[in-house]
């Protein structure tokens, strides 16, 4: 197989996974008995239309984990939320309430819509992070960020540094303000 088919059949896998996650975040954000979950979940595939965007959104959400996992450094960032923790480059950070402290309870599809912020090493606090920062093992073996003994997502609908589009999820998903505490507003 020639790098080109390679590449063009990651692609397509690529596009495949991302409408369908299109449609479980539109499942996922819509109120019980709402119609507009799938609506929205199918005006957002639609949206995504060429192969070219579908890739660089997938390039985003992956480049996001992969450079917490480079780099383990936690910053503080303005919001309209507050100061609130990021990784090194802006990607906020997120806690689960339904989560135990040093326990993830956020799995499967969950995983698909809030990856764990991945950390290869020792979490470092930035200036301004008064959290205790920590680490906890995954059962997939990986090592995930914990804020305050809580572990820590991105959100894969955040586009770009900075975004808090995650805020309020189903009212179980909050960003972390720079204390590790979360902020329910």
């Amino acid at each position: 197989m020639s790098l080109r088919s390679a590449a063009t059949a990651h692609a397509r896998l690529g596009m495949t996974m991302l409408a369908g996650l299109a449609l479980l975040l539109g499942a996922c954000t819509a109120s019980p008995g709402s119609s507009t979950a799938a609506s929205a979940g199918a005006s957002t595939a639609e949206s995504m239309g060429e192969e070219a965007s579908m890739g660089e959104e997938a390039s985003m959400a992956a480049s996001a984990a992969a450079s917490m996992a480079m780099g383990s450094a936690i910053a503080v960032a303005e919001s309209d939320l507050g100061q609130i923790l990021t990784d090194a480059d802006g990607n906020t950070i997120y806690y689960f309430a339904n989560d135990t402290e040093g326990v993830s309870n956020c799995a499967d599809e969950c995983l698909a819509n809030w990856p764990a912020v991945e950390v290869s090493e020792a979490p470092e606090a930035g200036d301004g992070v008064t959290a205790e920062l920590g680490t906890i093992t995954r059962d997939d073996g990986t090592t995930q960020l914990t804020v305050n003994g809580f572990p820590a997502y991105y959100f894969a609908g955040d586009e770009t540094a900075g975004d808090t589009n995650g805020q309020g999820v189903n009212e179980v998903w909050w960003v972390f303000g720079a204390d590790g505490e979360p902020i329910e507003s």
